[in-house]
């Protein structure tokens, strides 16, 4: 008497796996630009949320020490930490660059945001 064996092995094929690994790149392709672009724009939304904040401080700061337009601020980093309203003793830097913010020293002129991709944040202060 024959017996039949059952040789039939379970796996994937190489098709298949080709296709699957196929659908992960394109779904990859899709996703990575969005999420670096989110980063991006998040960077951006506190670099100027931090250009908002410390022309609050030298606003409030100038109106305090009765300072006019154009009167330089000496020490700023140190001086307008009281106004800044944080925590932490670092005063702000760009999160894009981590630089300091240029025009922080004259009242009456809005800092601005020596970034890297050379777009000023200032023009969204006005």
């Amino acid at each position: 008497m024959k017996t039949m064996k059952n040789t039939r092995k379970t796996g994937f094929t190489l098709v298949e796996i080709m296709i699957v690994v196929a659908i992960i790149g394109l779904l990859a392709a899709i996703a990575i630009p969005n999420f670096v672009r989110a980063r991006a724009t998040a960077q951006t939304n506190a670099c100027i949320n931090n250009l908002r904040i410390i022309d609050a401080a030298m606003n409030q700061y100038a109106l305090e020490s009765g300072l006019k337009t154009g009167s330089t601020i000496a020490a700023p980093t140190t001086t307008l930490m009281t106004y800044i309203g944080r925590q932490s003793s670092v005063f702000p830097t760009c999160p894009i660059q981590s630089s300091t913010y240029l025009n922080i020293d004259i009242v009456g002129i809005t800092p601005t945001c020596p970034n890297k991709d050379g777009t000023n944040h200032n023009a969204v202060l006005k």
